[in-house]
């Protein structure tokens, strides 16, 4: 029997669609982690919707890994060309193959003793990895569409499963398209971190990191300390596309 509910501390959510308009849809309730899984290969790897994961997690002070998976599909060289950056970022990258066990070990010991929501697009392999890490889980798994490139929906439901080494996870539904919730574009830079402390060195308080002079952003992005990919994310959270 359920005597209290406790106030959340903190959320995964994203701004949905539906036909009445737009809502705040929960994806997990107070997290311990939230691990962001996506394919290196097949489907393509959709960095901009990894920067807005992140987004999300550092507004909700959430502790976040990435899971960089299909790692046997083009090798760990140009695996970590594209996923390279984001441990200087403080955020943990690990390599991963359900074909060759490769990383399994490594998420598995991450997930112990913790509450942890794995997320990201449709058939990047949440599932199978979970399945390598708790056989007894027998989570459904689909390949990715030849016709499309992109992933098929299997987890369509949230429910946390209990390890048995400790610890619960919760597989998500894999997402299409991610919008963010509640977030102001003025307080965008807030949530980079490479971004975060050189705000304090733009000319103008009020500074967009677009084309004002004197843009501490601007000035480390053409000194090659942001990297030009995460700044267009930012750009494009701020001033572009609301899903990607």
């Amino acid at each position: 029997m359920i005597e209290e509910i406790e106030p959340r501390e903190r959320e995964l959510a994203r701004m949905a669609p539906t036909p009445h308009g737009v809502y705040r849809q929960i994806l997990l309730a107070n997290p311990g982690q939230i691990i962001m899984v996506f394919a290196c290969a097949n489907p393509e790897p959709r960095l901009r919707m990894l920067d807005r994961f992140l987004v999300i997690c550092e507004k909700q002070n959430i502790p976040t890994a990435i899971v960089a998976n299909k790692v046997d599909l083009i090798g760990l060289d140009a695996a970590q060309k594209i996923f390279g950056v984001y441990p200087s970022l403080g955020y943990p990258v690990i390599y991963s193959s359900v074909a060759t066990g490769q990383g399994v070990e490594e998420l598995r010991e991450r997930l112990i003793g913790n509450i942890t929501g794995l997320a990201g697009p449709s058939g990047v392999g949440k599932s199978s990895l979970l399945n390598a890490i708790q056989p007894n889980l027998g989570l459904a798994v689909r390949s990715v569409s030849d016709a499309t490139s992109k992933g098929r929906h299997t987890t369509v439901v949230r429910e946390l499963f209990p390890l048995t080494e400790g610890g619960f996870v919760a597989d998500l539904p894999g997402l299409k398209s991610l919008a963010l919730w509640d977030t102001e574009p003025e307080e965008l830079d807030g949530y980079f971190p490479e971004m975060r402390a050189l705000v304090a060195g733009c000319r103008y308080n009020d500074c967009t990191h677009r084309k004002e002079a004197g843009c501490a952003v601007r000035k480390a992005v053409e000194e090659d300390m942001i990297s030009p990919a995460r700044y267009e994310s930012y750009l494009r959270m701020r001033y572009g596309d609301e899903e990607e």
